[in-house]
């Protein structure tokens, strides 16, 4: 979906300011975010790709005066309560009524395994590649409705395959639990003056990662 995380190339929003030696939170409860949806992702009722399109499904208004971790949280209820574990009543005292525990809780101790563990998202394929390093495509002008992680700003713009990668799951159908459907996946190098014009910065090149419907012969 064309949703509000998708800024290439769009003017008004600031400049990108890294800060030197930043902490992996600026403040407690950004932690207790992270840690609320590890623990929530854990019982398997959703996958990355479904927490990552709840994200993307903000509206505008909400997600662009949001910080990272509000971002986090706002789609972290959502999920909870599109899959009924949270009513609208306790999302809005703030306060869990009495229930049952899940049988997939995880417990603090076992959470340092679990992060360790990680999740495998490689898939065999038994189908040759369609395309090659060295190979010019184009990124399919497509706008689905629902998750993709074809960004916008290439859409209809010609490429170069830098690298070709194993299968791994495509995310625009998992996201919406309609199966893994692997892909293979490709690193494309888009040159900034294509996609921007002649106001790009000297020498940009814009290297995506994309699964192989996105793309087509150029």
């Amino acid at each position: 979906m064309n949703g509000p995380q998708d800024l290439g190339g769009q003017m008004g929003f600031g400049p990108v300011r890294p800060e030197p030696a930043e902490p992996p939170f600026h403040a407690d409860w950004e932690g207790r975010v992270l840690g609320l949806t590890l623990c929530a992702g854990a019982l398997g009722l959703w996958n990355i790709d479904e927490s990552r399109h709840a994200r993307e499904s903000l509206p505008p208004a909400i997600y662009y005066n949001a910080s990272y971790y509000e971002i986090w949280l706002r789609a972290l209820e959502a999920l909870l309560a599109h899959h009924q574990l949270v009513s609208a009543q306790e999302l809005a005292q703030g306060a869990a009524e009495p229930a049952p525990a899940h049988p997939r809780r995880l417990d603090a101790a076992a959470v340092p395994a679990v992060l360790a563990t990680g999740s495998d998202y490689l898939r065999p394929l038994t189908t040759q590649p369609r395309f090659r390093p060295g190979d010019r495509v184009r990124a399919r002008n497509i706008h689905p409705r629902g998750h993709t992680r074809l960004p916008r700003y290439v859409r209809g713009h010609t490429g170069v395959i830098e690298a070709a990668h194993d299968g791994f799951i495509l995310p625009d159908t998992n996201a919406h639990q309609r199966g893994e459907n692997p892909e293979y996946l490709y690193t494309v190098v888009f040159d900034g003056a294509a996609l921007w014009g002649p106001d790009a910065e000297p020498g940009l090149t814009v290297s995506v990662d994309a699964w192989e419907h996105y793309l087509e012969p150029a």
